[in-house]
């Protein structure tokens, strides 16, 4: 091995100093990165054990970071699961915080607009805002009706 080369426990740990990751991220980032799976399984065993990595603690601060920018349950819980987080510790995660979806959504909807709109193709358009978001249909259409109530 000549001095570029690092092992797959040298990248993980650097990553692991700037943020949490997944297994499944770390796994892709040092494949990227020319390790061989073997090692690579072999590292983030090492570091599990350590404490190092761990996909629950990652899931719990993955949860808190999209609750604060205002994201619905359906959107955090795909990008969870694109990041190798089971149905379990996604569901876990979320109750660790248990977020008012409804006041959430109200919030956001209230931060990105100044009104429910007059005409059905703004309402729409907020609709479709919540959505994206990751909001369900319930949770919409409270934020529709009562996001506006402590502005006026």
């Amino acid at each position: 091995m000549n001095k570029q080369e690092t092992t797959p426990r040298d990248d993980a740990i650097r990553l692991l100093a700037r943020r949490d990751y997944s297994r499944t991220e770390l796994v892709s980032r040092l494949t990227t990165r020319g390790h061989e799976r073997v090692d690579i399984a072999l590292a983030l065993d090492g570091l599990a054990e350590e404490g190092l990595q761990s996909d629950a603690r990652f899931a719990e601060q993955f949860v808190r970071s999209r609750l604060f920018r205002g994201q619905g349950e359906m959107k955090i819980r795909a990008e969870l699961s694109s990041r190798g987080i089971t149905d379990e510790m996604a569901r876990e995660a979320l109750e660790s915080e248990s977020p008012d979806w409804h006041r959430l959504a109200c919030e956001a909807l209230a931060k990105r607009f100044d009104s429910p709109g007059r005409e059905p193709r703004e309402r729409a358009k907020r609709e479709r805002f919540l959505a994206s978001r990751g909001f369900d249909f319930d949770q919409v259409r409270h934020a529709m009706a009562h996001a506006w109530e402590n502005t006026r």
